[in-house]
């Protein structure tokens, strides 16, 4: 991964990359992957997010990602009385993030490794650490749900066609042992766009709001 990457360029202050499978993907793994996802299932579950719906991003459209709905108060809180975002509280929003992308890029089909609770592994997650006094508009957070509604109606809208494509590329793997191209980076960029609508509204990491983009820009 690219240092400009790293520390985001002229990139939004929340990016995802996940590296397409060049090698191919193992059949035997895609066939029974809704079996096999049980388990890190049942830790992202204990997290506090339940368990992601057939399209595996709808939990993360609705609630960015296990936990990142539980500490959205607090967050509004602290950047609003104290104007501050604790570094430690931010390094566990970014590594629950991590993890969390992980196990959907498993259950989408992107990926075969089994997701990791601590590894990077392929998938690319990084936030950018905001200053809150000279970054972040206090009072904002108090109205960016509702300056982010187009972008969950467009998601939500979204998520159908993922669903769709998750299933077509299913019988693909199969039957090729190929994710089509297109598709990976169809339901790449609907996650690229989630990430950074949950990064403005949701965790609280940034006041530039989302573009309307499948792209990390």
């Amino acid at each position: 991964m690219t240092a400009e990457f790293r520390d985001g360029g002229r990139g939004y202050p929340a990016r995802l990359e996940i590296d397409y499978p060049e090698e191919g993907l193992s059949r035997l793994t895609t066939f029974f992957r809704a079996i096999w996802i049980i388990p890190i299932l049942a830790v992202m579950a204990a997290l506090g997010g339940g368990l992601p719906n057939a399209s595996g991003l709808r939990d993360a459209v609705a609630n960015a990602g296990p936990v990142g709905g539980v500490l959205f108060l607090p967050a509004l809180l602290m950047i609003l009385f104290r104007r501050k975002y604790p570094r430690w509280w931010f390094d566990w929003q970014l590594e629950l993030a991590r993890f969390t992308q992980r196990v959907f890029a498993y259950l989408l089909l992107m990926r075969d490794e089994y997701p990791s609770t601590d590894e990077e592994q392929a998938v690319h997650l990084e936030l950018d650490y905001p200053d809150a006094e000279r970054d972040l508009n206090r009072w904002l957070p108090l109205v960016k749900w509702l300056l982010a509604i187009p972008h969950f109606v467009i998601l939500f809208a979204l998520l159908p066609i993922v669903a769709v494509l998750v299933a077509v590329a299913w019988f693909a793997i199969l039957f090729t042992g190929r994710f089509p191209r297109g598709m990976f980076r169809f339901v790449l960029g609907v996650m690229r766009w989630t990430l950074r609508v949950q990064a403005y509204a949701l965790l609280l990491t940034t006041d530039r709001y989302p573009p309307f983009s499948f792209d990390d820009n």
